[in-house]
């Protein structure tokens, strides 16, 4: 038994078989930040995630998991990523650090074993490079390396967000040079796949995805509010060489969270314009 073959088999579930790619849910927003717009109650949660169905894949953290569990029960439903960590980098609240400023630290709130034995197809993991304290950054390579080892040992697939911990900081933070050395980073490390950022232009955003073997999903990032910017976001993230998208408030704060996705699965999937999927938002 080849623990490679439940990657391919958890893999396909993630990336549509037809297209490579894939359109994501990320609502895990809570366990990092406390209760985001959108999904603040139970009875919110619920009402949104019975409007997720069309997803090709949907992320929680740990304990939302028997809140929304049928979501991922049954046959043409999304793949079940778990978001593996906690982080106090950029939170408004509390904000670390002195000055409300610090490098930030993370944590792991789950073992791929326990993440096996619940279903769980795949994992989302940050990695944060560039701390001035050398040895947050040497944890972090060794903390994303030994989920990759262990993802490998159980047949997990594996996402790893990289992000530079002087966002916010350094003006060059999100430049297709530094995206490109830390998506490359999390490739070699062992990513099945690659979440990033926008970086602000087509052009930016192909220089990463060309340079990084492993098929990179963009990240939605703030914003939302237009339903027409998250669609040309995602239009000019195919262009780049993305395989697909991971949204979160761009979907779920959506007057119809149904219809964003349909709207965004023809974009990724049909290679629709964003005029055509602008129909299927209303």
């Amino acid at each position: 038994m080849d623990p490679r073959t439940g990657k391919a088999i958890r893999l396909g579930r993630l990336l549509r078989p037809e297209t490579g790619s894939a359109v994501v849910v990320a609502a895990s927003h809570g366990v990092m930040a406390g209760p985001p717009a959108g999904l603040k109650t139970r009875q919110e949660i619920e009402d949104v995630f019975s409007h997720l169905r069309q997803a090709d894949g949907v992320m929680v953290s740990p304990g939302m998991i028997p809140l929304i569990e049928k979501t991922w029960i049954g046959r043409d439903r999304p793949a079940s990523v778990l978001h593996l960590d906690w982080k106090n980098h950029a939170r408004s609240v509390y904000t670390p650090g002195k000055d409300g400023r610090g490098e930030g630290v993370l944590a792991q709130l789950a073992e791929i074993s326990d993440v096996a034995a619940c279903g769980i197809d795949a994992v989302m993991t940050y990695m944060y490079l560039g701390q001035k304290d050398t040895a947050l950054e040497q944890e972090e390579i060794v903390r994303n390396a030994k989920i990759a080892r262990d993802c490998e040992r159980y047949g997990i697939a594996l996402i790893i967000e990289p992000r530079s911990a002087l966002e916010g900081i350094d003006p060059d933070a999100l430049s297709a040079k530094v995206m490109s050395m830390y998506c490359r980073i999390a490739a070699d490390i062992g990513a099945d796949l690659v979440k990033a950022l926008w970086p602000g232009s087509i052009e930016a955003f192909a220089e990463v995805t060309r340079t990084c073997y492993t098929p990179v999903l963009l990240a939605g990032g703030a914003g939302g509010e237009d339903p027409r910017s998250t669609l040309q976001l995602a239009d000019d993230a195919m262009h780049a060489g993305a395989r697909g998208v991971m949204f979160g408030r761009r979907i779920f704060r959506a007057d119809k969270p149904a219809n964003m996705l349909s709207a965004l699965s023809a974009i990724v999937h049909e290679k629709q314009s964003v005029e055509q999927a602008m129909r299927l938002v209303d």
